[in-house]
């Protein structure tokens, strides 16, 4: 089975796993600098110590929390598509563009952060998402 429009969705689960890390990379510093002894800490949750971590912390944290929300559905348009046997280049094409902003705005939001650019690139994303979803629909319901 050829299903092209998977490969933008097996680029951004590893673009994912790449934040998880960065997270990490970014989190224990930050718990070391902040005098958070993790060895006695016990049943603590991030939100508890995230106002003592630097923003740039937060921002990298959040942004993995972003990537486990809506992309959740990309994921699924994109099966649902794959299965239906779509190898369009429209869907394969929206399906790499929202990746690509995805991956933008994540590096934005570790990055710089600024709310207005942020905000375009999850509104082009959510655009392509959108697309992506009627088309689904048209393939397997009309």
């Amino acid at each position: 089975m050829s299903a092209p429009v998977l490969a933008p969705a097996a680029v951004l689960i590893l673009w994912s796993m790449v934040v998880l890390f960065w997270m990490a990379f970014t989190r224990f510093p930050a718990f070391k600098k902040a005098g958070i002894d993790l060895a006695n800490a016990r049943g603590a949750r991030y939100s508890q110590v995230e106002s003592a971590m630097p923003d740039k912390v937060n921002w990298v944290s959040h942004n993995y929390t972003h990537l486990m929300e809506q992309p959740t559905l990309f994921y699924a348009a994109v099966a649902v598509l794959a299965l239906a046997g779509d190898t369009s280049a429209v869907n394969t094409n929206l399906a790499w563009a929202y990746c690509i902003l995805r991956v933008l705005h994540s590096l934005w939001q570790g990055l710089v952060n600024m709310v207005p650019v942020r905000f375009l690139l999850f509104l082009a994303s959510s655009l392509c998402l959108l697309v992506l979803a009627i088309n689904a629909v048209r393939l397997t319901v009309l």
